[in-house]
C-alpha cells in the first residue's frame, strides 16, 4: 500500500525540530532523513524510527515493534522500530525519540564509513623536494 502525502507531510511535521526533514520515495515507501542522515522510514502510513543496540530497549519498553517485510518466503526484520503511539501526536513528544533515531542512524553511518589509515608521514607529497642552497 503506498504511503498517503498528509501522512508522510505530517511526519515531517513531526520530525522537524531534529533539523533538516527530507524524504525520497524507495521500495514503495518513503526513507526519511534528517539532516542527510536516513534516520526513519515510512510504510504503510506508519512511522518508524532507526534503531541500534544502544536505543532498542526505549522503543521495546514503549511497546514499539520492528519493522518487517517478507522476502523469498521469509519475514525479515529491520533495524526500525514503530515511532511510539504517544509521540505521533506532537512534535514536542516525538522530539526524544527522533533523537534517538539520529543517533543511531549517526551511530550506523559512522560503522559503515571507510576510515583513512594514511598518516601525514606516509603520504607522498606532490612538490618536489627543495634544494639546499649554498651560501
Amino acid at each position: 500500500m503506498a504511503n498517503s502525502e498528509d501522512f508522510v507531510r505530517h511526519a515531517c511535521e513531526l520530525l522537524a525540530p531534529a533539523g533538516r526533514v527530507t524524504t525520497r520515495r524507495m521500495f514503495g515507501g518513503h526513507g526519511v532523513y534528517i539532516d542527510g542522515v536516513f534516520a526513519a522510514l515510512i510504510d504503510d502510513d506508519e512511522l518508524y524510527l532507526k534503531v541500534d543496540d544502544a536505543t532498542r530497549a526505549a522503543f521495546e519498553r514503549e511497546g514499539s515493534t520492528p519493522f518487517t517485510y517478507g522476502k523469498e518466503g521469509q519475514m525479515m526484520t529491520m533495524a526500525y522500530y514503530h515511532a511510539p503511539e504517544d509521540a505521533m501526536d506532537a512534535p514536542h513528544l516525538m522530539l526524544p525519540w527522533a533523537r534517538l533515531a539520529l543517533a543511531a542512524a549517526v551511530r550506523a553511518q559512522a560503522k559503515k564509513s571507510p576510515t583513512k589509515t594514511k598518516t601525514a608521514a606516509k603520504k607522498k607529497s606532490s612538490r618536489p623536494l627543495a634544494k639546499k642552497r649554498k651560501p
